[in-house]
């Protein structure tokens, strides 16, 4: 398994970019609206891994209501994974909490599902599994 990617909620990822931008040398390489969970994101590669910028696109977005009750911030860790529904049951078969039983199409047209923060020490989870595998 390898770290797919960090998602950091934001208030706007223009604004959010210009630092990673600005201050690292990071540059954003995609942006794309992802409208079955209302949000735009923002991918800026990192070594081996990605940066995701969040921007809610709806008020009932769960980045919306994430916002609302924490503020901007780190909203997930995403984990890359060759199978995600092996992936799933397993980790059902070992008691985890999951938020979605069944992958959908996520950012870059990529299967995901979440893992429920309770199982995660208060991490949300994201598997990963990308349209190539």
């Amino acid at each position: 398994m390898k770290i797919d990617h960090i998602g950091v909620a934001t208030n706007g990822i223009e604004e959010a970019a210009n630092f990673y931008r600005d201050t690292l040398g990071l540059d954003v390489a995609e942006i794309e609206e992802v409208a079955n969970q209302r949000v735009r994101v923002a991918m800026l590669p990192i070594g081996e891994s990605r940066i995701e910028l969040l921007e809610a696109t709806s008020e009932d977005s769960p980045i919306s209501k994430f916002l609302a009750k924490r503020g901007p911030g780190i909203h997930h860790i995403a984990v890359r994974v060759e199978d995600i529904r092996a992936s799933l049951a397993e980790l059902k078969q070992k008691g985890a909490r999951l938020i979605d039983e069944e992958p959908r199409v996520g950012a870059g047209g990529c299967l995901v599902a979440f893992i429920h923060p309770s199982s995660a020490g208060g991490v949300l989870l994201e598997l990963v599994q990308s349209r190539e595998e």
